[in-house]
């Protein structure tokens, strides 16, 4: 067996994992859940907040699963959940209303992202090179 199989469905978890982490937390956010509303009236962000990353997030998700625009997709969704970390352990806190799970999913699919960004680096490279 080839490393490239497992390189292909490797990729494809990587890619996914975030992806549906993003996806999942949609409906949270479109469907203005009391949950989500708290969140973002704590940082005085409701309802544009909710509804402006809401929608950053899906154009992430989209991006992650196509493998062209993987790359894109990744550094969007590091970006996101780096602020989602951040207000996590600035503002609302680690434990928001008293579960762990909004925060675990930040740093899973931040950090899903940023291993996408290592392992796609060249091709970043070369698209940066190509542009200046």
């Amino acid at each position: 067996m080839t490393n490239a199989p497992v390189n292909k469905y490797l990729m494809w978890f990587l890619r996914i994992v975030p992806a549906l982490i993003l996806i999942q937390t949609l409906y949270f956010k479109f469907t203005a859940h009391p949950q989500s509303v708290k969140l973002f009236t704590i940082l005085g962000m409701e309802p544009w907040g909710r509804i402006g990353t809401g929608i950053v997030e899906l154009i992430a998700a989209i991006l992650l699963l196509i493998p062209a625009f993987t790359i894109w997709g990744a550094i969007i969704a590091a970006g996101v959940m780096a602020g989602a970390v951040f207000f996590h352990i600035t503002k609302i806190g680690i434990a928001f209303d008293g579960d762990y799970g909004l925060f675990t999913m930040a740093i899973i699919t931040m950090l899903f992202s940023m291993v996408l960004i290592f392992i796609l680096r060249a091709k970043l490279f070369n698209i940066l090179r190509k542009a200046g």
